[in-house]
């Protein structure tokens, strides 16, 4: 707290809480414990995580194990070419999110960027790369330490103090870099210092993503593919001599000494004490009520209290939107990424006017949902089970099949379809549903797109409070049950029957398109009684509507 340039005062004022509340940590010293881990501190070694999912975590010497590392000489063979090499990396991104809150992370990048600009190391031209911060503090014991400059003479300057790539904000590719991935059908590839990299988040174009530390983001920034394994392959000869990463990486001695000398108090309090000395000047001119602009796509009049959202769920002849493996995402269910053109927000956005340049992120249209909610299931690493390629096997991308035509388009065509049929939607889906971000759109989107329940085998925890927030039942398989025990294929009508209680037992009637019936026990996710009173008020902002009604009535 000291080094971050909070007050004496407040120093002491945490202290003794923590002391009064017993969390400081001298009070731990007589604890006893049921279970005693002992942990090798020499077995530490350097880790990614990847190539999907955050908690895939592996060290960077079993990259080439698994196949990912090796090739090495045929990824070069390409470059001498002119082309692109196998696993080409082509974003490394020092991100906001997580690691650029530790000075010792970024310190060690910017050491590590030094060791490698006296080398004379050099990013690979088709890496996209970039330095943001999460705290303009950083910039300053960067410059203090002379190291700004050092990450800069390698391409990752700074480029903002937010969320960028982490959350699939990078920009966009080169686009001869682009057409020549689209071309060559290249497996390409994303390292960053972010904190989730599921399939499809980072960039439409990198087919996976790799999550590191700063400091081995710079390094792969320098390789260039993922098929080099970081701990053995050469990097460069430089004077005859082969140079490997453990020639750049820097000791904990430099890190430390860096870290005493270059991060001090007053940066921190030279970049936020300014923040919180703003004062209000002209708060009483505004208005108390927003002039909507029917043409802006960045924030329009929502609709959750009228329409189809302000009537009554029968959940009675729900047709299935998708069928959905385990470990769906938010970033399947609401990407945040770039709108590409010939996505349905991207034809969007250009009959509203907007050119190509200027179509943004998902994330940035988030207040108009007439972008937002096409990005409904945008996602083109979707697996809809109900879309089959002729072999029989899942094919991949936005897509959905509509029933009972059985015709398959894509999502948003499909769930536009349904809605001009005012047609009542389920999603049935496996294990670990709603995983990742906790984005407000997951939610959103599904129940704009008119689904009044989702059947899973298992929900994250702050997605399942996020559904019921919009009026959208989770109901959850009873151990054992799933979509492939059941049989189903996209073909059915369903109806959810019960009295909602927490955790109660409801019945899922299925209809099979042959005239039988199934009734299957499900439990229904509403946990608690406010949030069957958030339920069946139609969600939580219906809930506030009413209550401020209410309220004014009183």
């Amino acid at each position: 707290m000291k080094l971050t340039g909070r007050s004496d005062q407040q120093v002491k004022l945490v202290e003794a809480y923590a002391k009064t509340a017993g969390l400081w940590a001298d009070s731990l010293k007589t604890a006893e414990y049921e279970r005693v881990l002992k942990f090798d501190l020499s077995t530490v070694a350097r880790n990614l995580a990847g190539p999907s999912n955050p908690h895939k975590r592996l060290p960077v010497s079993a990259l080439a194990e698994r196949g990912i590392a090796g090739n090495l000489a045929e990824a070069r063979a390409q470059e001498a070419q002119g082309l692109l090499p196998d696993g080409a990396v082509i974003i490394a991104a020092i991100t906001s999110c997580t690691n650029t809150s530790n000075p010792r992370n970024v310190i060690a990048a910017g050491l590590l960027a030094r060791n490698a600009n006296k080398l004379g190391l050099v990013r690979k031209p088709w890496v996209k790369s970039s330095l943001a911060p999460g705290s303009k503090a950083v910039e300053l014991y960067l410059k203090e330490a002379g190291l700004l400059s050092e990450l800069e003479k390698l391409g990752f300057g700074i480029v903002a103090f937010a969320c960028t790539t982490c959350n699939g904000m990078s920009g966009a590719l080169d686009p001869k870099i682009q057409q020549e991935i689209v071309d060559r059908d290249l497996y390409a590839t994303a390292v960053l210092s972010g904190n989730r990299n599921f399939d499809g988040r980072i960039h439409p174009y990198a087919k996976q993503a790799f999550l590191a530390s700063p400091p081995l983001v710079i390094a792969y920034a320098i390789a260039g593919t993922m098929r080099f394994d970081i701990e053995k392959d050469v990097l460069d000869i430089a004077d005859g001599k082969e140079i490997r990463l453990q020639d750049i990486w820097p000791s904990d001695a430099e890190i430390d000494a860096v870290l005493k000398q270059s991060v001090k108090p007053e940066q921190f309090r030279q970049v936020y004490e300014p923040m919180f000395a703003i004062h209000r000047d002209n708060g009483a001119k505004a208005s108390p009520l927003y002039a909507w602009r029917p043409q802006s796509t960045y924030i329009r009049r929502p609709p959750y209290w009228e329409g189809a959202l302000a009537g009554e769920r029968t959940l009675k002849g729900m047709r299935p939107l998708a069928l959905l493996p385990d470990n769906i995402t938010t970033d399947h269910l609401s990407p945040s990424n770039a709108i590409l053109p010939d996505s349905a927000a991207g034809e969007y956005l250009a009959k509203m006017g907007l050119p190509e340049e200027n179509f943004n992120s998902y994330a940035t249209h988030r207040g108009d949902h007439l972008t937002a909610q096409r990005a409904t299931f945008a996602n083109p690493k979707l697996f809809n089970e109900m879309v089959l390629n002729d072999d029989g096997s899942v094919r991949q991308g936005s897509l959905a099949r509509v029933e009972p035509e059985g015709e398959t388009m894509r999502m948003w065509e499909a769930i536009e379809t349904y809605m001009d049929r005012k047609q009542p939607l389920i999603i049935i889906a496996g294990a670990d549903y709603g995983q990742g971000s906790s984005r407000d759109w997951a939610a959103k989107g599904v129940r704009l797109a008119g689904v009044e329940a989702i059947v899973a085998e298992g929900f994250e925890r702050i997605h399942r409070t996020n559904l019921i927030g919009m009026g959208v039942l989770p109901l959850e398989f009873k151990p054992g049950v799933n979509r492939k025990t059941l049989g189903l294929d996209g073909t059915e009508t369903y109806d959810v029957i019960g009295q909602r209680r927490p955790r109660a037992d409801l019945t899922l009637v299925i209809h099979r398109r042959g005239g039988e019936t199934a009734q299957v026990p499900v439990t229904c996710r509403l946990d608690t009684a406010e949030e069957v009173s958030i339920y069946e008020a139609g969600g939580v902002l219906q809930r506030f509507a009413q209550d401020f009604l209410a309220a004014a009535q009183a």
